[in-house]
């Protein structure tokens, strides 16, 4: 399974993480979603690299034209609500794709234990396509597996891509255990070693939920 850190190689990138983490950038929630949208974006652009396309003849004012495209039908799927910004991204770019939505939440059994529930899933039909599941933070892996499990319900993607902002080493793992070796890649903009008691990465960048949208109560 191959994992695409987007840290190991200074870019854009790195830019815009720098200001997603810094305390003093993060009180503008118009500029924080923009940054998941630009990383969403550039993420979106270095997929499509990997992907088929397919030779086509376009005709222009003047003659016809051999142009390449897309051959490969995309779903987009993201988790609420943290995730919306960044999936915009990639919408701004895969705009044919096919859109899914999950819910997925921490329910807390004490103070540092949890469990993940899925509340609500929308989606196509995926079989045979090629599913990107964009969630920001990658923090234990559970909630991106359940979303994965409960949107093969929907059918059996051709390849998966999961794509996160910030990934914690432990959940680099986590999908290495428990999604397809052989059809799956990992796309993040950093990995980050610790997670703490309360599962949150370290040094992470806060709530991105919250981050975006105001904190919730």
């Amino acid at each position: 399974m191959e994992v695409i850190n987007f840290a190991e190689q200074p870019s854009l990138v790195s830019q815009y993480m720098s200001e997603l983490r810094d305390v003093n950038v993060q009180s503008d929630m118009l500029r924080f979603r923009r940054n998941l949208e630009r990383i969403g974006e550039i993420m979106a652009y270095e997929m499509s690299k990997r992907m088929k396309f397919k030779t086509v003849d376009v005709t222009t004012p003047l003659a016809v034209s051999k142009c390449q495209k897309l051959d490969e039908e995309v779903v987009l799927a993201t988790i609420f609500r943290a995730g919306i910004p960044f999936h915009k991204g990639f919408l701004d770019y895969f705009d044919h794709a096919q859109n899914a939505f999950v819910s997925a939440y921490r329910k807390y059994r004490e103070k540092e234990n949890f469990d993940v529930f899925i509340e609500y899933i929308a989606s196509p039909k995926i079989d045979g396509k090629t599913l990107v599941i964009a969630d920001p933070m990658l923090a234990t892996g559970a909630s991106m597996e359940l979303s994965y499990r409960a949107l093969l319900t929907k059918g059996e993607p051709a390849h998966v891509h999961v794509a996160s902002i910030i990934a914690s080493s432990k959940a680099i793992d986590y999908i290495k255990a428990t999604f397809p070796e052989d059809k799956t890649t990992i796309w993040v903009g950093a990995i980050d070693d610790v997670i703490n008691e309360h599962s949150y990465i370290v040094p992470g960048l806060g709530d991105a939920g919250d981050l975006a949208y105001g904190i919730k109560e």
